[in-house]
């Protein structure tokens, strides 16, 4: 797969374009680039995927601190999988925000090369959004290019979209998020140095460090897995602000990877998000707090091997 980051200077080979932020990749973002690509077989042309970094809202509209599902890595990688052939990754300016709808269809789609459009219902292009999949159509047919427009998705009688996904993960509802996207949800981040407390306790840990924009989802303690060393290995995770050691701290992520010694300082890893186990809670004692642990453990244990058939290292 091809990732291009700024316009060719003259109209590339023809190509089926989906348009849209695509955040999460989850099951209704996926139905779109499957009809895509259907669409680029049928024409025998090339699948592209026109997104914008950083998301249009953070330009628009800072002030709602918008956090986002997927780092940039991870969507490539979703959008390579799923089978698209270029990814044009442009960056979102105030002059890009400006741009009036035909102007977009003038100075982008047409650079592009686009034989055909797919875009979902609610899509919206140009200054202050105004254009809309019905003005796609009528540039479609004054420019030569056709348009395909896909409905709402919906699972288990809900709409999938990003912001469900997001306020589901907000709440600790892994089992919502994980149906929407089709997969478990991840959080990505690169392991730091901690205060090195969980090796006192028996329980050591990874801490992480999210991208700043990355959604980190509802404090609490969760079973999670993660690809280490090319195999899969079973953790607790826990999401919190260490009630049992400070009054005030910072929200940290840590994880405990269960019978697993490795030193992982620097590496960037990929948390797999499976089930939330409890609520974050301060403890007493550290005895109440190591036993605590250790039933976690044994869940989180229990839940990863009827899921996903993880088991630690001596299983």
């Amino acid at each position: 797969m091809q990732v291009i980051k700024r316009l060719p200077e003259h109209p590339a080979s023809a190509s089926v374009l989906a348009l849209g932020n695509f955040d999460g990749v989850h099951l209704g973002h996926r139905k779109l680039l499957e009809s895509g690509l259907h669409e680029a077989e049928r024409q025998q042309a090339k699948f592209s995927v026109l997104v914008f970094e950083p998301h249009p809202l953070k330009v628009l509209h800072p002030e709602r601190g918008l956090k986002l599902l997927t780092t940039s890595e991870e969507r490539l990688s979703l959008f390579e999988e799923i089978g698209v052939d270029t990814v044009y990754l442009l960056p979102f300016t105030r002059q890009m925000a400006d741009t009036s709808p035909q102007k977009f269809v003038q100075t982008v789609l047409e650079k592009i090369g686009v034989v055909h459009v797919v875009v979902g219902f609610n899509y919206s292009f140009g200054a202050a959004g105004r254009g809309t999949s019905e003005d796609l159509y009528k540039f479609g047919q004054e420019y030569g290019f056709g348009v395909s427009v896909l409905q709402a998705q919906s699972v288990d009688g809900r709409i999938i979209s990003s912001s469900s996904i997001r306020k589901a993960l907000s709440q600790g509802d892994i089992g919502t998020a994980r149906t929407m996207l089709g997969r478990a949800p991840s959080l990505w981040g690169k392991v730091i140095e901690g205060e090195q407390r969980g090796r006192l306790l028996g329980y050591p840990t990874a801490n992480i460090l999210p991208p700043e924009d990355l959604l980190i989802p509802k404090r609490g303690v969760y079973a999670v897995w993660a690809e280490l060393e090319g195999r899969k290995v079973p953790g607790i995770m826990n999401i919190g602000m260490k009630p049992t050691f400070h009054t005030m701290y910072a929200t940290t992520v840590e994880v405990h990877f269960l019978n697993y010694k490795a030193n992982l300082y620097g590496q960037e890893i990929q948390i797999r998000i499976e089930e939330r186990l409890r609520e974050e809670r301060k403890f007493n004692a550290i005895e109440e707090l190591k036993a605590q642990l250790e039933r976690d453990a044994a869940l989180a244990e229990r839940v990863l091997k009827e899921r996903v058939g993880v088991l630690t290292p001596d299983s």
